[in-house]
């Protein structure tokens, strides 16, 4: 056992950085870098378990985000995979746009990659937080937070598969080539499978509230929102899709709410 979760936050530093170099090494032989995302959802996972191990709260807590962080990670990880390695050829589009920006400008497209992989390492160790904190709870069983935490968890994870879902039968059909998805979830937010993340890591955070310093593990899902509305979700993924969808993707902008699901405007 690890008594303090310092040393166990030092431990997952170095666990998120040596992972990411590693991919990062892939990517400069390979000049794909699509690998960082997938190695970002499995380092979460990791790290949560390693926490779960190592940290001397209570078996039943360390059982719990063990548990969670692992089926988490799973799911992500593997579906990142299978959809952007094994279902589509090439690198992600929006690493395209940083290795051609990169390049125009005449900077070194390896090293800043390198700065790239690492940010995404902070990102791991960031976001595996709820589960060091909650780690560390010695209360001889689980609390109220917790079992709400785990309820919300479990809704924002089957959500977030059943959009998941939906986008893929849709892309599925030669006869949508081109246009908007509006099935389902998809009809209520332009972007359901990342709200019900969000809504996942608001679980999470509730779970981490039992414990000391609990309060620490709401900068997650903070922090996860403002990324997806600023930085790596919503803004790249509406640019790539009005350079492909146009005019359909307008219109479905303005009749669809970005984020929270709420009823369609009538066009």
């Amino acid at each position: 056992m690890v008594p303090s979760p310092w040393t166990a936050l030092a431990v997952g530093a170095g666990i998120a950085a040596g992972a990411m170099t590693v991919l990062w090494l892939v990517q400069v032989r390979t000049r794909d870098a699509t690998l960082v995302d997938i190695g970002w959802a499995y380092g979460i996972g990791v790290l949560g378990v390693v926490y779960a191990i190592v940290a001397d709260g209570a078996a039943c807590h360390r059982i719990l985000v063990g548990v969670l962080a692992g089926l988490w990670s799973l799911r992500l990880g593997t579906y990142l995979v299978v959809d952007r390695l094994l279902r589509h050829e090439g690198e992600d589009g929006r690493y395209r746009d940083l290795r051609r920006r990169w390049t125009e400008r005449g900077i070194s497209v390896n090293f800043w990659f390198f700065v790239f992989f690492q940010a995404q390492a902070l990102l791991v160790l960031a976001f595996a937080v709820p589960m060091l904190l909650d780690a560390y709870n010695r209360h001889d069983s689980l609390q109220p937070l917790e079992i709400a935490g785990t309820v919300l968890w479990i809704v924002g994870l089957s959500l977030n598969v059943l959009a998941d879902r939906q986008l893929g039968r849709w892309r599925a059909d030669p006869a949508n080539e081109g246009k908007t998805c509006r099935a389902g979830l998809w009809r209520c937010s332009r972007h359901p499978n990342y709200f019900f993340e969000w809504v996942l890591w608001i679980g999470l955070a509730l779970i981490a509230s039992a414990a000391p310093w609990g309060r620490l593990g709401w900068m997650t899902p903070a922090l996860l929102l403002a990324l997806l509305f600023t930085v790596t979700g919503i803004p790249p993924t509406e640019e790539q899709a009005l350079r492909s969808r146009g005019e359909d993707y307008r219109r479905y902008q303005q009749e669809t709410s970005v984020f929270v699901p709420w009823f369609p405007k009538r066009g």
